[in-house]
């Protein structure tokens, strides 16, 4: 199994010391063991991966002299290809701010009353702390009233992210981005209040799958990146057959083989409001060494973007818009006040071809998209990063108790025999 971050941290020595836990994530991670279940969560920032190409928004306007984007003959087209060069660009006539518990039945005629309840709810339910009931959904995740009351404002939505990628048709062994055909981001959202235990997640009909055409994420505030949403409120079931590999037939080629997509890191994700942007952030908890993989894709230990939802309804460059655009509620486009843009809302993620803009940060410390709230404050709620910090040491020590040599196969259910592991090294 790929290390993880809190293995990292165990192997370097002691968590309190700031400088030592920035060094100690560097370093190759181990398993962690069940004593590190009550080990307090990190709080170093982590380092900055190398710089990944990228293409600024321009580059990637119509006029600029640049590839097509359409697949290799023979290649099938889908929606996704007709804005892959194009997706970069926002509108130029307007950009985004860069700124269940079940009752208990009485027992039956010949039941004994002394019978232990056949109720889910009431078998989960436990102990934490300082004696607080904790319900569980009869997965790894735990209802925590208190981690509710404390929850910051300025968090939308909280849960695991994931991040994939497929190789080009008929390339089996990618080696660099310029093998990779797209990139991939799920979503796996969680209730506020949720807790992470030991074992894998529930198939809870509510992954989104975005895609990202430009294949790479954005690490500046020069890299400025169109996302769509491929599926929404979609299960593992669906999630397998996106993955999977297949064999198609051409006229020209023959037979063709697509690659089954390849897991590139697993962690945890924010999206908040500032009051003015939205931000999606994420800090990763495998791999626990970010390589030359990530570096390539974009990837951070932890890293955070401006995210701006476009208006489906205002027109755009003929390269960044998609044929069948996302079906917004009435509700949703009256938020958008005849705007081509608004800050990311949770609820968009929803709809099928939802477009996402993201425009990196310029540092991953996360603090311009976590900032907290001074309302928050004086109500001595958790801040955002500690609570996103708290959600990936907990995240750490679930995943290294999954079942399977790949975390996140095993997490997903995904099998190892129709999908690559996780990839750190071309």
């Amino acid at each position: 199994m790929a290390g993880t971050r809190s293995s990292t941290r165990k192997d370097a020595g002691s968590a309190s010391n700031t400088a030592a836990e920035g060094a100690a994530a560097a370093a190759a991670g181990t398993k962690r063991t069940s004593n590190n279940a009550t080990s307090a969560p990190k709080r170093s920032k982590k380092a900055n991966g190398a710089k990944a190409e990228q293409k600024t928004i321009e580059e990637t306007m119509p006029t600029k002299d640049e590839e097509s984007g359409k697949p290799a003959e023979g290649q099938p087209l889908n929606q996704a290809d007709d804005v892959e060069d194009g997706e970069a660009g926002a509108d130029p006539l307007e950009e985004p701010s860069q700124k269940g518990d079940s009752s208990r039945e009485e027992p039956k005629d010949g039941e004994s009353k002394n019978e232990e309840p056949k109720n889910d709810d009431a078998k989960n339910e436990g102990q934490d702390g300082g004696g607080e009931k904790i319900s569980s959904e009869g997965s790894a995740i735990l209802h925590d009233p208190e981690r509710e009351e404390a929850m910051p404002s300025s968090i939308l939505e909280k849960g695991i992210i994931y991040f994939f990628f497929r190789a080009r048709v008929g390339i089996e062994d990618p080696q660099g981005v310029q093998d990779v055909a797209r990139s991939y981001i799920v979503l796996r959202p969680l209730p506020l209040d949720a807790k992470l235990g030991e074992g894998p997640l529930e198939n809870a009909g509510n992954l989104r799958l975005l895609a990202l055409p430009k294949k790479v994420l954005p690490v500046s505030r020069q890299d400025r990146f169109m996302v769509f949403v491929e599926k929404a409120q979609a299960t593992i079931q669906d999630l397998n057959e996106v993955f999977a590999g297949a064999d198609y037939e051409t006229r020209t080629l023959g037979q063709r083989h697509t690659p089954a997509a390849t897991p590139s890191g697993e962690g945890v994700y924010a999206i908040t409001s500032t009051g003015r942007d939205s931000h999606l952030s994420y800090i990763l908890t495998v791999p626990s060494k970010i390589n030359e993989v990530q570096k390539e894709l974009g990837l951070r230990e932890r890293a955070s973007f401006v995210a701006s939802a476009k208006n489906p309804e205002v027109r755009g460059p003929a390269n960044a818009t998609l044929p069948n655009p996302a079906q917004f509620d009435p509700e949703i486009l009256s938020d958008f006040r005849g705007r081509g843009w608004m800050p990311l809302q949770a609820r968009l993620l929803d709809y099928t071809n939802a477009q996402i803009l993201l425009i990196g940060e310029q540092s991953d410390d996360l603090a311009a998209a976590l900032e907290p709230n001074p309302t928050d404050q004086k109500q001595h709620k958790t801040t955002p990063l500690d609570e996103m910090e708290q959600l990936e040491h907990e995240d750490d020590i679930r995943v290294n108790h999954l079942k399977g040599d790949d975390p996140v196969l095993a997490d997903l259910g995904l099998s190892s025999a129709d999908h690559a592991k996780l990839q750190t090294t071309w």
